[in-house]
């Protein structure tokens, strides 16, 4: 694509493919990175500098703000600006604006959410103190997922493609609800009442047709700071924010380009892709493995997280698929044969950056429970990983895919 066709706004899926399976492919060696210093010499190092408390301090929930509580609670909030600006764009006018569209993206994502959280609670849900953690199998990381595809090449069909891609925007709309509601201890009214008067500026803002990026980023960066010290987590502040963000999508690219939802979407999505999200993943991947043995991996949480990304995330999304076919809810997806979609439906077991995120809202202060619940992300997400790459790479293609 070129410069004017960028510059141009319009959503384009070749690119958005190819732009976030680079920013996948650098996540994953963020990842490989951050498990190598973490069983180093230089693990303490990596430790310290994360967790060191600066003398600012934002709000006493949370205490004093270390580089972890900024990438987790601060850049975040950023991420969540971009998958609210997604979700928006595909309810209007993407994959997601009619309910055929909408049918079986939400059907498998449902399933692909129910199914591992049944099976982590069924795990782990009996241990004291474990049961908080359901949800941290229930998500899939789209980024890590589309880089897995990217080294398949033709042998995963666009097909494929697109529907992982609207399973794991689904997927993140159910993941923010849960963070909104499952995981916010105690509410500050008064705090919750000033982010909602925020919100609604922005919303009449938007409703005016108030195209200047900088007032709804300042907008963005308010409500952010009022959610915060309200006790919903503050990165909700970023799908809030993007849903007061006008779209055009009427008429040419030359109008979509002065749509204040397309040119924020482009404007943050290269700096989310390629450097919230691997810092992200550097600053929580990291999980020393010293002593850690075949008893310590099938303890009930890393266990329970595990089957539910790799045996949960795969029943339910292709069970959901079958069935809605069967049924006639929703028709088979072209191109593709029911190997290549079960080769899909397990990579969709990939919860990397979502799990890890969940993981850390489910425990906190509990850093032995945080870094078990990372070995049970690591290991599903893995093995999700090269299970689903070795069943699409040698799964027969359809012919008219074979000759592409």
């Amino acid at each position: 694509m070129d410069a004017k066709a960028r510059r141009s706004g319009t959503s384009v899926v070749p690119e958005f493919l190819e732009s976030e399976a680079a920013g996948g492919l650098l996540l994953m060696a963020a990842a490989a990175l951050a498990m190598l210093v973490a069983n180093s010499p230089l693990s303490h190092f990596y430790h310290d500098l994360l967790h060191h408390p600066s003398g600012l301090v934002l709000t006493d929930k949370i205490g004093p703000m270390t580089p972890h509580l900024w990438i987790n609670d601060g850049l975040m909030a950023i991420f969540f600006l971009l998958v609210g600006l997604e979700i928006k764009r595909e309810f209007v006018g993407g994959r997601l604006a009619s309910w055929d569209q909408r049918r079986l993206p939400i059907i498998a994502a449902a399933a692909g959410m129910a199914v591992p959280a049944f099976l982590y609670l069924l795990v782990a849900g009996g241990e004291a103190g474990l049961e908080n953690g359901w949800a941290i199998p229930a998500a899939t990381d789209i980024a890590f997922a589309i880089g897995v595809l990217a080294l398949l090449g033709s042998r995963a069909p666009t097909s494929l493609k697109l529907f992982l891609t609207t399973v794991a925007i689904v997927d993140d709309m159910g993941a923010v609800a849960i963070i909104a509601l499952a995981y916010t201890a105690s509410i500050d009214t008064l705090a919750l009442g000033i982010a909602a008067g925020i919100l609604l500026v922005m919303y009449v803002m938007g409703k005016s047709g108030v195209s200047s990026l900088w007032l709804y980023m300042l907008g963005f960066a308010c409500l952010w700071y009022a959610v915060l010290l309200s006790g919903v987590h503050a990165t909700i502040a970023g799908v809030l924010a993007a849903m007061t963000v006008p779209v055009v999508q009427a008429g040419g690219s030359g109008e979509r380009a002065k749509s204040p939802l397309h040119r924020l979407e482009h404007a943050i999505h290269p700096a989310v892709a390629f450097l919230i999200v691997p810092l992200f993943g550097f600053a929580n991947a990291g999980v020393s493995l010293g002593g850690i043995g075949l008893d310590q991996i099938l303890a009930p949480l890393p266990l329970g997280i595990a089957a539910g990304l790799f045996v949960g995330k795969q029943i339910g999304i292709f069970g959901a698929i079958w069935l809605s076919v069967r049924f006639g809810l929703a028709k088979k997806l072209a191109g593709s044969t029911w190997l290549q979609i079960y080769g899909v439906c397990i990579i969709c077991g990939i919860g990397f950056t979502m799990s890890l995120f969940i993981g850390a809202l489910a425990f906190p202060g509990e850093p032995l429970l945080i870094e078990e619940a990372k070995i049970g992300i690591l290991l599903g997400s893995c093995l999700s990983a090269v299970v689903g790459f070795l069943v699409l790479r040698l799964a027969p293609r359809l012919p008219s895919e074979a000759s592409a």
